[in-house]
């Protein structure tokens, strides 16, 4: 038995006459003190460092446990709410973290040239709900583990290869209070991710999904064509899209080049209003009156080429040039024909080199060009994709020099050796006009369009090029045998690449352009077996978003040519992100164009979708993403490229359309950023 311990105080009770009680707590008090003062100056200074640091933990941890718990009560709830909204679009959510403005990327990042070099993505520093002026995110639709975490077949499901957040314990939500203290709509949902709150807002009704088809609008013209059952939900759909986009574009980057819709700024590349000149037809097309009106007006009034400003000659020829003839064709309106012809007159002196392959880069204020700083090298794709633009102006203005420019490249390239089978290398001397970087070949970035200007040319000309022809089945046949492989599990169909006669399983989403470029051959008469080819790539690109934990594709994969690996695609951390790119829906366009199948249009939908669940910012505008691999925190980019207006939007809305003389595929031919040209008269024989 242990003895009492001994007290070294006595404490004294006293009752005063005014019945207050004392007692004698200050004598405690100043014997704790002689205590402390009894210790020495480190062991104070150790406790005080310790109290601090437990002080600190505490008031850092004391909100994430607040949200937990009140969390937790609600997670039943929100899950019911899943279950019984399964088919309906999540509504619309808005962010309010204060994400930091994106760095522009470098100015060989575009549609054809690769990733763009884009690591920020934006601040995570939490920002109370209330905050003014925040960005509004679109609420991503968060799968019940219940009912599953992976899309697609269960043959082509994955159980590796995921992101990290989808093996971590689900983010817990919280529940909005309103002022009296009452809770407020289930709608009115918070969701954490990862250092922004995202609140639920009403303010923009969700498109129909598939199986909340509106009755049928009256077409706006008596005498167009009454679209078929479900093709005017989803074409008001792709509308939406486009009026949600512009509005953040006029709102917060007129007459600049991006829009920034995280941050509500926007960014600049040439200078030239690249994204307003890139939807120019795009709107026309949709039947959006008001908002070209507006952009015409910007044109006639403000734009101007006399900038001393540099521009990268593909980039500008594609986009502006492009959409300036495009724009021109389709309403016949001579203000952009003039622009036109401005801007191709200033882009001549990228051709004064000493091989005739034309520089990357020109100054079109001051009429001088160079290749990029690093190297004195051009890509094929650069060079190669800038002839139907070129072409069609020199037939406008009755001007040659633009056409025999441009031709000029071709011969040249046609002729070179350092070809594998009809496959060109990636890069090409401005000095001496050979080949460089030889031996390795791909149909993604930097080569790209090139095959499909082969075959693109060779139908704008009347199908009276045979050099063209050539070059174009020869690559084929060159990609059926050093390129095309089958993956091991379930034999998907992909385009690798090769370097030094090493074969790389790796296909960049970029690639997805060849099922609809195969599909226009084989409608053009080439070989039948160019469509079975196309029909086995478009499954594959297909796959490529359906794997995907947002429904939306990587910038590049991988495949897995091993039969006993489970694992179909695999995607490296550095290759997850999403630029909004077009190509898989411009494939299904064609696709559904040349075969009438319904899945091309239900694939289409299925991605116009994950656009607006995992990329829709609310204020205004879609941005990019990081993670297509983590629907909790996909990770905004704070950037719209132009060619989500100038070619996605454009194609899903040409794939839901039933009027197919609406830019007939036997009339015209799209550039590499969907600008329509007209297809030539075939010249007497």
């Amino acid at each position: 038995m242990y003895p009492p311990s001994r007290k070294d105080f006595i404490s004294l009770t006293l009752n005063d006459p005014h019945s207050h009680t004392y007692n004698n707590g200050k004598h405690r008090r100043q014997s704790c003190w002689r205590k402390w003062k009894q210790l020495s100056r480190l062991q104070r200074s150790l406790i005080l460092f310790l109290l601090a640091l437990l002080l600190i933990f505490g008031l850092l941890s004391y909100p994430s446990m607040t949200v937990q718990w009140r969390g937790l009560s609600d997670r039943e709830d929100w899950l019911e709410l899943n279950d019984r909204e399964v088919k309906d679009i999540p509504p619309e959510v808005k962010s309010v973290s204060d994400q930091a403005e994106a760095k522009a990327p470098p100015p060989v990042a575009g549609p054809h040239m690769g990733p763009a070099v884009d690591p920020d993505a934006g601040a995570d520093a939490v920002v109370g709900p209330k905050a003014p002026n925040v960005p509004i995110l679109a609420k991503p639709r968060i799968k019940n583990k219940t009912f599953q975490n992976k899309r697609g077949p269960p043959s082509l499901q994955k159980d590796g290869n995921i992101s990290d957040a989808i093996g971590r314990k689900k983010q817990v939500q919280e529940v909005v209070q309103d002022e009296e203290g009452e809770e407020v709509d289930k709608e009115k949902k918070i969701v954490s991710w990862r250092g922004a709150l995202i609140e639920a807002d009403q303010a923009t009704e969700p498109p129909p999904s598939t199986n909340e088809k509106e009755a049928a609008a009256p077409p706006a013209n008596p005498a167009d064509p009454v679209p078929s059952e479900g093709a005017v939900d989803r074409l008001e759909a792709v509308r939406d899209a486009f009026r949600h986009a512009w509005k953040g574009y006029k709102e917060y980057a007129w007459g600049h080049d991006e829009l920034k819709p995280i941050s509500r700024s926007f960014g600049e590349w040439f200078g030239l209003g690249l994204t307003l000149i890139d939807s120019l037809d795009t709107m026309w097309i949709l039947g959006l009156k008001e908002e070209f009106a507006e952009a015409k007006d910007w044109v006639e009034k403000e734009l101007s080429f006399d900038k001393n400003v540099d521009v990268n000659l593909f980039e500008t020829t594609i986009r502006i040039l492009g959409g300036l003839l495009s724009t021109y064709h389709l309403t016949g309106d001579q203000l952009f024909l003039e622009k036109a012809k401005d801007l191709g007159f200033r882009l001549m002196p990228a051709f004064k080199t000493p091989s005739k392959i034309p520089f990357s880069d020109v100054n079109i204020g001051k009429g001088i060009a160079h290749p990029p700083r690093w190297t004195s090298d051009s890509t094929l794709a650069e060079v190669t994709s800038i002839q139907l633009e070129f072409r069609e102006l020199s037939r406008l203005t009755q001007d040659p020099q633009y056409q025999e420019a441009v031709n000029e490249v071709m011969r040249l390239v046609h002729k070179l050796p350092g070809k594998q089978d009809g496959l060109v290398p990636m890069f090409i001397n401005t000095n001496s006009g050979q080949f460089t970087h030889k031996g390795v070949f791909t149909l993604g970035a930097r080569a790209d369009s090139y095959y499909e200007y082969l075959l693109k040319q060779w139908i704008q000309g009347g199908k009276a090029e045979d050099d063209l022809l050539e070059d174009y089945l020869q690559a084929v046949e060159g990609v059926k045998k050093h390129l095309v492989r089958q993956t091991g599990p379930s034999r998907l169909t992909f385009v690798g690449e090769l370097s030094h006669s090493r074969f790389n399983p790796k296909m960049d989403h970029l690639v997805c352009f060849l099922p609809g470029t195969l599909a226009l051959g084989a409608h053009n008469g080439l070989p039948g077996d160019h469509m079975d080819l196309a029909v086995q790539l478009m499954e594959t690109c297909h796959q490529m978003y359906q794997q995907m934990e947002t429904g939306l594709s990587p910038e590049i994969v991988h495949f897995s040519l091993q039969a006993s690996d489970g694992n179909n695609l695999i995607v490296k951390p550095a290759d997850r992100h999403n630029l909004l790119r077009p190509e898989t829906v411009e494939s299904l366009f064609y696709m559904y164009r040349f075969t009438k199948d319904p899945k091309y249009r239900d694939w289409g939908w299925d991605i116009l979708l994950s656009f607006n669940n995992y990329t829709k910012v609310l204020g205004g505008g879609y941005t990019s993403i990081n993670n297509v691999r983590d629907p909790l925190n996909p990770g905004p980019r704070d950037k719209m490229e132009s060619f989500f207006l100038g070619e996605t939007l454009k194609y899903l809305y040409l794939l839901f359309s039933d009027d197919t003389e609406q830019l007939s595929l036997d009339k015209y031919v799209f550039n590499t950023e969907a600008h329509a040209l007209p297809i030539w008269p075939s010249p007497p024989k």
